[in-house]
């Protein structure tokens, strides 16, 4: 039978299948937070997708479209990706290369013993994407996505893989730099809107590609070197570090003066032309989670190893370190042996407890004999921690010492974590949070502001207000 189908309607299903064939096919490497949200992601947008990572349960948690992470959105997308046919995945790394035209690499960098950073997880995908490349014809670009030294690109990554592949550097494969600038709980949303791209690289060739794969969320990145690339990574959570630092401080000061902190710095950041974002520019509690005080140490580190003098950078930690000590301090005061914890993640909306700054003061209290107990709506006792465990074996000392009992403190509901607490410390916003404290008959330290105003009542009480 002939087929009828009108010419016009046969061109525009061959432009579109054409148009959908030309997407580059992407290996993400790593399927920790920066690689699920990326697989789950790039497959939203048309892309066929390989998930690589040595963890069997994130392997095959991807690989039926489940997140592994608490994180808003994750799932839907990559259950979808999985039901189109866009996302699979495998521990194999050199078969991924093969088959796809970039590789996103997102493995860990964590602290390593001398405070400077581990590469060891780059090295390792840099060998076995070597092999990979060795084995094709087609041009292939490497993307590094994770936070690493400036220079690490060009003289740890891609030695490994000229030596391993026995190609040339942008002639055979390109390299760049792409850093990533998702806030964990929204990241999702940050990726599709990002408040900037940037793409270091290697040639025009790996750029344009790369171009190409954001020209949907955002078409103006911006193009610069892969040195520049990686150190607009480490500047720009630096920066968010001394933010948070700097408010801290300023809570500190203001309050035996009687001065209201929250007032000073609503004043402060109107002031948009100058002071920038008011993001992180609010007394709270200490920063936290995966990048902030990896990479404040990692500068620090640079620094030294140059002979440089930075001491507001260097001392980041320090008054971090004092802004921890002091709600360790304020709960000491309350002389409570039973304390409530309402938050346990270094921020709502995530699962992450990689260097959550109040585990230092959990640890902290329960080595003098407290007990506690806790309350996170996103964590339960089944939230796997040996994978975070492993990522900060030279940072939080917190987690390691409480890893073994963690669990135990975990309760379901906020009720089960308030009743019968001698003391409570709130380190997250939410209206069931705000509930509990404003209605304990218990000394409460509100590390978080969970009102406007300041609550004027006996034993209500905050490190900057």
């Amino acid at each position: 039978m002939m087929d009828m189908t009108p010419v016009t309607t046969l061109n525009a299903a061959r432009v579109e299948l054409r148009v959908h064939e030309e997407k580059p096919a992407v290996s993400v490497v790593g399927l920790g937070y920066v690689g699920a949200v990326s697989t789950a992601c790039l497959s939203s947008l048309g892309h066929r997708v390989v998930g690589v990572d040595l963890d069997q349960v994130k392997i095959d948690q991807i690989g039926a479209g489940l997140s592994p992470i608490h994180e808003d959105g994750l799932g839907d997308l990559l259950s979808h990706g999985v039901a189109e046919g866009l996302i699979s995945t495998t521990d194999d790394l050199i078969h991924a290369v093969r088959t796809t035209d970039v590789t996103f690499v997102s493995v860990g960098t964590p602290t390593a013993a001398d405070g400077g950073c581990d590469y060891s997880y780059i090295e390792s995908a840099a060998r076995s994407i070597g092999v990979g490349i060795a084995q094709k014809k087609t041009f292939h670009t490497v993307v590094m996505r994770c936070s690493i030294p400036p220079g690490t690109t060009m003289k740890v990554m891609t030695p490994i893989i000229e030596k391993i592949s026995g190609k040339v550097l942008g002639t055979d494969f390109g390299v760049a730099f792409n850093p990533e600038f998702l806030r964990e709980g929204v990241a999702v949303a940050d990726f599709h809107e990002p408040p900037k791209t940037v793409i270091g690289a290697t040639c025009a060739r790996s750029a344009g590609v790369l171009k190409r794969i954001y020209a949907p969320v955002d078409d103006r990145p911006i193009i610069t070197s892969i040195e520049t690339a990686e150190m607009v990574k480490y500047v720009d959570n630096v920066w968010h570090a001394a933010k948070v630092t700097f408010a801290n401080e300023v809570g500190r000061l203001c309050k035996p003066l009687g001065v209201d902190s929250h007032e000073v710095m609503d004043v402060f950041v109107q002031d948009t032309k100058l002071n920038l974002s008011p993001y992180y520019l609010k007394p709270g509690f200490a920063y936290g989670g995966s990048c902030l005080p990896k990479e404040v140490r990692a500068v620090a580190h640079i620094a030294d190893g140059l002979g440089l003098d930075l001491p507001l950078i260097q001392n980041l930690c320090t008054s971090n370190d004092a802004h921890i000590a002091e709600a360790t301090e304020m709960v000491r005061k309350t002389g409570a042996k039973r304390v409530g914890i309402l938050g346990l993640a270094f921020k709502p909306g995530t699962d992450d407890l990689r260097e959550s700054p109040i585990l230092e003061v959990i640890a902290a209290l329960r080595a003098e004999g407290v007990e506690v107990t806790i309350h996170d709506p996103a964590i339960t006792p089944d939230t796997p921690l040996e994978g975070q465990l492993a990522y900060v074996k030279h940072g939080s000392k917190g987690l390691q010492a409480l890893a073994p009992e963690l669990k135990g403190m975990l309760r379901a509901d906020v009720t089960d974590v308030t009743t019968g607490a001698e003391a409570l410390i709130v380190t997250q916003k939410s209206a069931d949070y705000r509930f509990a404290a404003l209605n304990a008959e218990c000394p409460v330290i509100d590390l978080v502001r969970l009102t406007p105003e300041r609550v004027s009542r006996d034993g209500y009480d905050g490190i900057g207000w």
